[in-house]
């Protein structure tokens, strides 16, 4: 195996773990969310929002978790960039047979997930930051609950959460199975099992994540 073969497994492993942990925290993320469905005001939300915003060992992972979420970014794109450049004839038309679409459109929904996580940033993470300043139902700048729920009031801001969640679905589901191919995990045993595993996943997360905006939308009042 070429020094090129190499790197580029090398890099597929450092992406994969990379994204694997960004895997466990949006399952966090997503429980933590769902307590905003509590009808008790937000009050339980609100003390899950707390209790990770003070917490020693999530004021440690946080950092880790936005190095993961740059090097899963920048050697994806890398990735892309050197698949680019090793097939010059891209635009000739290929057998679509040996093409999984996920595959071939990774890159692409991972450049949608990325846009609505600047856009999900900005609404919340950067308030919190105080590089923004609250907006004007907040009561300070720790009340996302009041936050969410004018976000998520906003028909078009709900439709862009919702899409932005198919999409995760997708990358998540190949993701999730590209991984363990990459480490050579391919075996007419556990491949099945793993394909399962990572559709049941992709679809718990952004199902999950959907309910949300969609209570909001139609039913909260």
């Amino acid at each position: 195996m070429s020094n090129l073969a190499i790197r580029s497994i090398s890099k597929k492993i450092i992406t994969g773990l990379a994204g694997l942990f960004l895997i466990t925290f949006l399952v966090v993320h997503l429980g933590v969310n769902l307590t905003m469905l509590v009808p008790d005001g937000g009050e339980t939300f609100r003390e899950a929002a707390e209790f990770m915003r003070t917490n020693p060992v999530i004021k440690i992972v946080e950092p880790v978790l936005f190095a993961a979420f740059i090097i899963h970014i920048i050697i994806g794109i890398v990735l892309k960039i050197q698949n680019w450049m090793a097939r010059p004839n891209r635009y000739s038309v290929s057998n679509k047979a040996y093409t999984y679409w996920m595959s071939k459109y990774m890159f692409h929904t991972g450049i949608v997930v990325l846009i609505f996580l600047i856009i999900h940033l900005i609404n919340f993470y950067f308030i919190r930051l105080g590089l923004l300043e609250p907006s004007n139902v907040m009561s300070d700048e720790h009340d996302f609950y009041n936050q969410a729920i004018m976000l998520f009031r906003d028909p078009l801001y709900s439709v862009i959460y919702l899409v932005a969640f198919v999409f995760l679905a997708v990358h998540l589901n190949h993701a999730f199975q590209s991984f363990f191919q990459t480490i050579g995990a391919n075996h007419s045993k556990y491949t099945p099992v793993i394909k399962v595993i990572g559709t049941i996943y992709s679809l718990v997360i952004s199902i999950g994540f959907a309910i949300i905006p969609i209570y909001f939308l139609f039913f909260y009042e």
